[in-house]
């Protein structure tokens, strides 16, 4: 998948939700849809571990402690 922004992968994800969602694609066209956006989800999460990583690095180096830790 091409190098996408956080922000333009949350949108063409978006628009793969609302396609599916509407049932108006083929079955096959939907299950390429779906891949799709699972490699999207991935992109987004790796996208918000690096700014979470990139974040406490900055607290961290300016003495100040947070866990950003979120539980599932």
């Amino acid at each position: 998948m091409r190098n996408l922004s956080f922000e333009e992968s949350l949108e063409e994800l978006e628009t793969i939700v609302h396609n599916l969602e509407n049932g108006d694609i083929p079955l096959d066209e939907a299950i390429d849809e779906f891949k799709n956006a699972m490699e999207l989800v991935k992109i987004c999460n790796e996208k918000l571990n690096s700014a979470e990583e990139s974040i406490a690095k900055i607290v961290k180096e300016n003495g100040d402690l947070i866990d950003f830790n979120v539980q599932e």
